[in-house]
């Protein structure tokens, strides 16, 4: 047995990690073999920003912007809208001298907002949000120093919410731009503003989540760093002092702060100002389609194994969709070689694509991959494609085949199919059961029923005898100039 002087020799050298002492029958102390200890972790305390704060703090402003507003003509100090008051209600009207009649005052510049900034270079270019400035006829920018300098919008992009403003100023301390995908979820951020009009106020927290699709162009960085309004155009620091993105967004029951804020990626954003700073607006690419995602359910029925890519409802007429030989019914699933994983994939890629370029697209249709070449055509600022209802009446001898599946079916005429430009199908006249339930209507025109091509009635009852009709059933059907999948299944 160890002396006691021993132990304390051994616990003092650090060469037993962890000793357990156990009393046995006799009284002695027995001693199990030396365990040794994981190491633990090390402990991290809370970030320190202090020295952020005074690194990029001057390159942050304040921006306020002002908007002409046109008084209403008076009469004795009563607006038009007191006027007709008086005239609605019967009420007498007061004693106007005649050489008195309605005046007119200048236009009144006044306050229509507050916003934050930051300076892209020294030579006086600013970033900030595009709803900051829109529909502002003066913007101010001031400096941590107090300098105020009058702003010139050199352009603005709705879409992604990016503004580029200009001021006469040289010297001035510019931020440094970050790498977006080095960010990770559970990092520290900061954010610099000024939240209802309170300039310099910091506040931080961590990255939430990367890539939030929230159905605009962009996939936005969520925080949960405290952003208010007047947070808006404001820089998202990492902890190396780089800016990795512009706070523009808030998820709010009340209007104020809930714990879930949403970032521009700053290398979307710096895509976007140099398209501004080149031209005063953003040039993106399109190709005509419209698109939506694809369901579990329709993906397993048609043999496309898992949800991905975008399915195309409807194409242009002239588009470059079209030239390149995409159909509705059509599943977008690569771009350039990219995969389409999900439907805000597709227009994010397309647009980021210069005009004018050959781009190579993949598509899944009728169980197969097929590969197209596609040349990209210029989308047009706020372009809405309106989509058109086809108007069909069918007059020839209803499927009974079809009544199966609670369709009763007719063949589309040749006037039917150009007008919806297509090479054929079967107008479904009534849905009823497996049909109805499946969102069937009339006049949808059904182009593909599992997997299989339909342009006449014949074809149609050819591939329905074909089918297991005890599964769900695919139909690729259009709906005006809309095309979607449905699975019918039918009753057991």
């Amino acid at each position: 047995m160890m002396s006691s002087m021993d132990w304390k020799r051994r616990l003092k050298s650090g060469s037993l990690a962890l000793m357990v002492a156990v009393v046995g029958s006799a009284g002695l102390l027995v001693s199990p073999a030396p365990v040794h200890a994981q190491s633990a972790p090390p402990l991290r305390g809370l970030p320190d920003f202090t020295e952020l704060v005074e690194q990029v703090g001057p390159s942050v402003v304040n921006i306020r912007t002002t908007e002409k507003v046109s008084a209403r003509p008076s009469m004795n100090g009563m607006d038009e809208e007191m006027l007709e008051f008086f005239k609605r209600f019967g009420i007498p009207m007061p004693k106007i001298p005649r050489q008195q009649g309605p005046q007119r005052q200048q236009p009144e510049e006044q306050p229509r907002g507050v916003g934050s900034g930051f300076i892209l270079s020294p030579d006086g270019y600013v970033m900030t949000n595009a709803h900051v400035v829109e529909g502002a006829d003066e913007v101010l920018v001031t400096l941590t120093d107090k300098r105020e300098f009058k702003a010139r919008i050199v352009g603005a992009d709705k879409r992604t919410d990016v503004a580029v403003v200009k001021i006469d100023a040289t010297g001035l301390p510019a931020v440094r731009v970050g790498d977006v995908s080095r960010l990770k979820a559970g990092e520290w951020v900061m954010a610099i503003g000024s939240p209802f009009g309170l300039e310099n106020t910091v506040t931080a927290g961590i990255v939430s989540a990367k890539q939030r699709d929230t159905g605009d162009y962009l996939p936005f960085i969520q925080t949960d760093v405290a952003i208010n309004p007047g947070n808006s155009g404001g820089p998202l620091i990492n902890m190396r002092g780089e800016v990795v993105g512009i706070n523009s967004q808030i998820y709010s029951r009340s209007g104020g702060f809930m714990g879930i804020s949403f970032a521009i990626p700053m290398d979307e954003a710096m895509r976007v100002s140099e398209q501004l700073r080149t031209s005063g607006r953003v040039s993106r690419g399109r190709i005509g389609v419209q698109i939506e995602s694809v369901s579990k359910d329709v993906a397993e029925s048609i043999g496309l194994g898992k949800p991905q890519g975008a399915l195309v409802r409807g194409v242009e007429v002239g588009s470059p969709a079209e030239k390149a030989g995409i159909e509705a019914g059509d599943i977008i699933t690569r771009y350039e070689g990219k995969a389409v994983d999900k439907v805000a994939d597709l227009p994010r890629l397309v647009g980021n694509t210069k005009p004018g370029t050959k781009a190579s697209i993949t598509v899944f249709r009728r169980g197969a991959m097929r590969d197209l070449s596609i040349t990209i055509a210029e989308i047009e600022p706020d372009e809405k494609v309106a989509a058109k209802s086809a108007d069909a009446e069918g007059k020839a001898k209803p499927s009974t085949a079809a009544q199966q599946l609670g369709l009763v079916v007719a063949e589309l005429t040749p006037a039917q199919a150009k007008e919806l430009k297509i090479k054929g199908g079967v107008r479904v006249v009534s849905a009823d059961d497996a049909a109805a339930r499946a969102g069937l209507r009339a006049d949808d025109v059904i182009v593909a029923l599992a997997n299989t091509e339909v342009r006449s009635l014949k074809d149609f009852e050819a591939a329905l005898a074909k089918v297991d009709k005890s599964k769900p059933i695919n139909v690729l059907l259009r709906r005006g100039e809309w095309a979607q999948y449905s699975l019918i299944r039918p009753a057991r």
